[in-house]
């Protein structure tokens, strides 16, 4: 029998004070969640090595992916990466500051602005992609390839329905 995990626990408990409950729903998203908070720790303390935080690292990682010239208008950044354009103004305010983004004048839209990559950005995001993805390798590694398939299906099928 597998060993139990807290999420077991926590039903247990529940079964026991409200056995009325339905937690089935709760294994899988309790689970998700547990498991969402430990990889983002690994993934923050992989990326802390270069000085660089989760959130830079998304925006970095969203413009390197654009390939040449490896920008995006400011509306299209925050939707990327799921962000109010507000907070995405602050987070570019903030790389920029740092000399790894520029801001340029979109070439089709006077008024609009585009957020490019500079160089020492792109140093550095090529860095961090490869112990980022290694990282990645290194938390399903306990799975075998065939698992590791049907957790991606099933996680995709429950994303896309609710509206990922």
């Amino acid at each position: 029998m597998p060993r139990e995990d807290l999420v077991d626990h926590i039903i247990t408990q529940w079964a026991k004070e409200r056995p009325e409950l339905d937690t089935s729903g709760f294994a899988v998203v309790g689970r998700l969640l547990i498991l969402g908070r430990v990889l983002e720790r690994r993934v923050k303390a992989t990326l802390a090595g270069l000085d660089l935080e989760l959130w830079a690292f998304d925006v970095l990682a969203t413009l390197r992916r654009q390939g040449s010239p490896y920008e995006l208008a400011s509306g299209e950044l925050s939707r990327a990466v799921l962000l109010s354009p507000g907070a995405m103004t602050n987070r570019v305010d903030r790389l920029e500051a740092s000399g790894l983004v520029t801001r340029v004048v979109d070439p089709h839209d006077r008024r609009g602005v585009r957020v490019r990559l500079t160089a020492a950005g792109r140093v550095l995001v090529d860095r961090a992609l490869g112990l980022r993805f290694d990282e990645a390798t290194a938390a399903v590694e306990s799975l075998p390839d065939r698992d590791r398939a049907t957790l991606v299906r099933l996680l995709r099928k429950l994303g896309l329905a609710l509206g990922d």
